[in-house]
């Protein structure tokens, strides 16, 4: 094992100490000892971290957590202060993001059809594993992705987490060439998902509850942006679901046309009303969940976003209010990505 000299300081983060509501104060301030590296693990100095819903969602306890005291943040931008003995692949002061997804089995039959999204044994950073909203976070060299030098490192976490699941959650709506998309709900990762759809082609109608989040959709060059509950201007051939209102998911099948797909983004939704046969699924309309990504999605949704010239709209807090970012997360006051930077 090879450690740089700073690795030996003792670092500060924020763990889940009492799941709830936002507003109870479910994070904690901890301090502990810095993380051994096994042999396949990189100790990586937290340059930044974004803050995802699902951390939201674990902190109120919507997500059951798997092991107490556990420190969220699954969009870990850093730099390599150690190494385990095995790590051929990154080096002491390369720049590595940590995201989700962060061990499968490798020998189920999910893992053996490059589906490794739904291995029954997988495991995720900042719910299996302590996370990246810490000084210093532990991520298996196998799972850790290579970033660029010479981007800053608030504008590169976001696409660890929202950027990859947004992809993913694309592909699902099965978008035709030129197709008209819904998305529904524009935060971190939908602001990052439209991007992709409209360098590609697609017509992009936003609906949203966020008058900021409008604003900031049409900015980046939907045809249209309205309130969560319109309807679009125009019948949609897919729809993307990102706010975990399970309400919208009869309003988006109803905007779907003939044979079209909603997908629904996120690993936490409230209750489905009850669907109407024809009116939300006949004519061959599509309803699709999202699980995770494989590492591939990864790779080819950064290889894209480098490609494309992706714009992140970054809201950064220092590392000491991790809370208030929950907060302002659950209150939708975040403009784009709410990203933690150091003290």
């Amino acid at each position: 094992m090879t450690f740089a000299a700073s690795a030996s300081e003792t670092p500060h983060g924020w763990a889940v100490e009492r799941p709830g509501p936002i507003g109870t104060g479910p994070l904690a301030r901890v301090r502990r000892r810095p993380p051994d590296p096994g042999p396949g693990d990189l100790l990586l100095r937290v340059e930044a971290c974004g803050v995802c819903r699902t951390d939201l969602h674990l902190a109120e306890g919507d997500l059951a957590p798997r092991r107490p005291s556990t420190v969220p943040g699954h969009e870990i931008v850093g730099r390599v202060v150690a190494v385990g003995e095995a790590v051929t692949s990154f080096r002491i002061g390369d720049r590595a993001g940590g995201a989700w997804l962060r061990g499968t089995c490798g020998k189920c039959r999910y893992c053996g059809a490059a589906r490794e999204n739904l291995c029954p044994r997988s495991s995720y950073t900042g719910w299996d594993a302590d996370g990246g909203f810490a000084d210093l976070a532990l991520v298996p060299a196998a799972f850790a992705y290579p970033l660029p030098d010479d981007r800053d490192a608030a504008s590169l976490a976001p696409l660890l987490c929202a950027g990859i699941i947004g992809y993913r959650a694309l592909r699902r709506s099965a978008l035709p060439e030129g197709g008209r998309l819904g998305i529904y709900g524009f935060g971190a990762s939908a602001h990052l998902a439209a991007q992709v759809a409209l360098a590609e082609g697609a017509t992009v109608h936003v609906l949203t509850r966020s008058v900021r989040a409008r604003e900031l959709a049409l900015d980046l060059g939907a045809a249209s942006a309205g309130g969560a509950y319109d309807a679009p201007p125009e019948p949609l051939d897919s729809a993307v679901l990102f706010a975990p209102v399970g309400d919208l998911v009869p309003v988006a099948l109803e905007a779907l046309d003939r044979s079209g797909t909603l997908a629904v983004a996120g690993i936490h939704l409230s209750d489905i009303p009850s669907l109407h046969y024809e009116r939300h699924l006949f004519q061959e309309r599509d309803l699709r969940s999202v699980t995770s990504n494989t590492r591939q999605d990864g790779r080819d949704f950064l290889a894209l976003a480098e490609r494309i010239g992706i714009q992140v709209t970054v809201s950064p807090y220092p590392l000491g209010r991790a809370d208030q970012a929950l907060a302002d997360l659950a209150a939708d006051r975040v403009n784009g990505a709410a990203v933690l930077v150091p003290d």
